[in-house]
């Protein structure tokens, strides 16, 4: 007789990891639709304000995915004014918008279905009347955990170039923390969906998860990232993530990170230049 139907065979880990992957660096661009005083480069992946303060909306050339985090890295800044980046998500389609508002607080949050979240140069972790702060992830964990979303951590920490001075960084090499509106710090969000068909927004501060910030989106509906290039923040870039496993490279470099004072005692080790190099700056 016929032979029975064969059933395809079941996304493991590795290949769910890989088609986040491919959606992530599709994803991991502006949309064409942003802010007046916003220019977004050729590739779409970098957002300049160009002028003033304000009018500096942005968002992700697509929905996001549960879990899918839209990650950044301040690249420039401008001082003289106060506040900084915005970051939040919405269910406003950037297409349907007929203007993009000045602001996301409180123009485009006023207008419903959007959550955003200012970000301050410390205390940013939000706890909840009555219950613990996030638990950290321990010492050396690659991953960032955040309920059933693990991400590779590496990408999302934002470091400072070794200098001159770095050995008075080591301290905060070591833990990776830069102060969350610093050149080079990487803010991500995403959300995490609920078991009541909801979902939770999570702000992301280079590798730390700041608790969830805003609750029971609407996780049935499309929600696009917001990114407001506002004030201090000058100009930011989007960073694509790796979802799956870190690499050899970087499981190498938490190992030599560990073992040394500071960055620029690598320069004496017996390594590969380019492993140095990765190791001191990235």
């Amino acid at each position: 007789g016929p032979s029975p139907p064969v059933s395809p065979p079941r996304p493991g880990p590795r290949s769910a990891a890989a088609a986040m992957a491919a959606r992530c660096r599709l994803a991991a661009r502006f949309h064409r639709v942003h802010g007046a005083n916003v220019r977004l480069d050729a590739s779409r992946t970098r957002a300049t304000r160009v002028e003033s303060f304000a009018n500096g909306l942005c968002f992700s050339q697509e929905p996001l995915a549960p879990g899918q985090i839209f990650l950044v890295e301040i690249e420039e800044k401008e001082l003289g004014w106060c506040g900084h980046l915005r970051v939040g998500l919405t269910a406003h389609d950037p297409q349907s918008l007929e203007v993009v508002p000045e602001y996301s607080l409180p123009d485009l949050v006023n207008m419903g279905d959007t959550w955003v979240f200012a970000i301050t140069r410390s205390h940013n972790r939000v706890t909840v009347d009555g219950e613990e702060a996030p638990a950290r992830s321990p010492p050396g964990d690659p991953f960032l955990r955040i309920e059933r979303v693990r991400i590779p951590r590496d990408t999302l920490v934002g470091r400072s170039r070794p200098g001159r001075y770095s050995h008075i960084l080591d301290d905060l090499y070591k833990m990776n923390v830069l102060p969350a509106t610093a050149r080079r710090s990487r803010i991500g969000v995403l959300y995490a969906p609920q078991p009541d068909g909801t979902a939770d927004m999570h702000i992301v501060i280079n590798g730390e998860d700041m608790g969830p910030s805003a609750r029971r989106l609407p996780a049935a509906r499309p929600l696009y990232a917001v990114v407001d290039v506002f004030a201090s923040t000058k100009s930011v870039r989007v960073i694509p993530v790796e979802y799956g496993f870190p690499s050899l490279q970087t499981l190498c470099r938490l190992v030599i990170q560990k073992h040394i004072v500071h960055r620029l005692a690598i320069d004496g080790l017996d390594l590969p230049p380019p492993l140095k190099s990765f190791c001191q700056h990235e």
